[in-house]
């Protein structure tokens, strides 16, 4: 084995693997720092098992970033509030168990009905995004939006990727939530109801929704840190500002960068460059599409076989699709591992106990939206259902 210029560490976990590719200079769905080996088969007999004696009386939903052996017992797979909408459509189901994070199950608890519980197999399964806008944070930046006099004018617009706790305080102030496929849609209706967006978790997908779709420029996008006085902004800044994105970003699709694109361009011209919009804007500039998962999805359904795409996405989504469509190079943007960690403590068997829990009749892990707030957060999920 020679030409690798990776350090000694990681040329002896390579090693180990049987790996004799160069890490530096190749790129695949395969890369050191795998999860672990697939579960113990008979957790896969159990999970089975159980699902058969609970029937119809329980609905799993599994994200896309799920690992592949919790997939395959998903009885319908998408993205965050797609699930949360088919758990609504099935009222018959008793139990909703969400293969997903925290904040997906209280959306979905939102969206069902009382005689409905949800659960989440692992309460460890959370999102570093959602956490990075706490309520009490957010009220404080409320507070210093209506001590510059800018509130009144100010639509608070949060990405589906945020708490229960956050939704419920952009909908007692008139706003709306929105998805990675229609922030366009609800930052142009947050125009027509005030001046300004304050648009929360997620600084990328504000950010290069305001400017690559809508035509906005940089400079009409401030920055609010919630850790920093006054969000670490000028009063002047925060009156000038178009949009006032909060300091939060996907710990998953932060970690892509420009040099992951020219690299890849280097080392296939051909290559077609698709990322996810939590993406920093100069991944995004560089990229040739970008779009929400769902998107990605079709994209690559649609094309052509035998082309070249690297993916700025969570891993165990591209290498199912790498899977799935073995006759197109799909590889992954970057060299090192982008799993997101917290989806991934969803594994099988957390899901197998939840299942045995529930064929015993105890009822595990059940997240609950208090009703004050989930009425809040459901008058900011049905304007997103409004959107034209």
């Amino acid at each position: 084995m020679t030409g690798f210029n990776e350090p000694a560490s990681t040329q002896t976990a390579l090693l180990l693997l049987g790996r004799g590719t160069d890490s530096g200079s190749e790129r695949g769905v395969d890369c050191p720092g795998e999860l672990p080996a697939p579960s113990d088969p008979d957790l896969v007999e159990r999970a089975r098992a159980a699902k058969e004696k609970l029937g119809g009386n329980v609905f799993i939903l599994g994200h896309h970033y799920q690992r592949d052996e919790v997939i395959q017992f998903a009885d319908v797979t998408g993205d965050s509030f797609k699930l949360a909408q088919q758990a609504a459509a099935r009222p018959d189901a008793e139990y909703i168990l969400f293969c997903g994070v925290h904040f997906m199950a209280e959306s979905a608890d939102i969206l069902t009905g009382d005689h409905q519980q949800v659960i989440l197999p692992d309460l460890a399964a959370g999102c570093s995004m959602a956490d990075m806008a706490t309520a009490s944070q957010v009220e404080q930046c409320w507070e210093d939006l209506k001590r510059v006099g800018i509130a009144d004018v100010t639509v608070p617009v949060t990405y589906m990727n945020s708490t229960a706790a956050i939704k419920g305080f952009v909908g007692r102030e008139g706003g709306l939530v929105c998805t990675s496929s229609n922030a366009e849609r609800a930052l142009r209706w947050a125009y027509d109801q005030g001046e300004k967006v304050l648009f929360l978790p997620d600084q990328h997908l504000g950010r290069n929704t305001m400017v690559r779709e809508m035509g906005y420029s940089l400079e009409d996008c401030v920055l609010y840190n919630p850790h920093k006085p006054n969000g670490g902004l000028t009063d002047e800044e925060l009156r000038n500002a178009k949009i006032i994105l909060w300091k939060g970003h996907c710990s998953v699709h932060g970690r892509f960068t420009l040099e992951c694109v020219e690299e890849m361009r280097r080392l296939d011209p051909e290559v077609n460059i698709l990322v996810h919009p939590e993406c920093k804007h100069e991944v995004v500039e560089a990229a040739d599409y970008v779009g929400s998962t769902e998107y990605i999805i079709k994209k690559l359904e649609a094309a052509e076989p035998g082309s070249s795409w690297a993916i700025g996405t969570e891993l165990n989504l591209v290498r199912r699709l790498a899977n799935q469509f073995p006759d197109k190079k799909i590889s992954f943007l970057d060299k090192t591992v982008c799993y997101c960690s917290t989806m991934n403590r969803i594994d099988l068997p957390h899901l197998v106990w939840a299942l045995e829990e529930l064929v015993a009749g105890r009822v595990p892990n059940t997240i609950t939206v208090d009703a004050e707030t989930a009425g809040y957060a459901r008058e900011a999920l049905d304007r997103m259902l409004a959107l034209p």
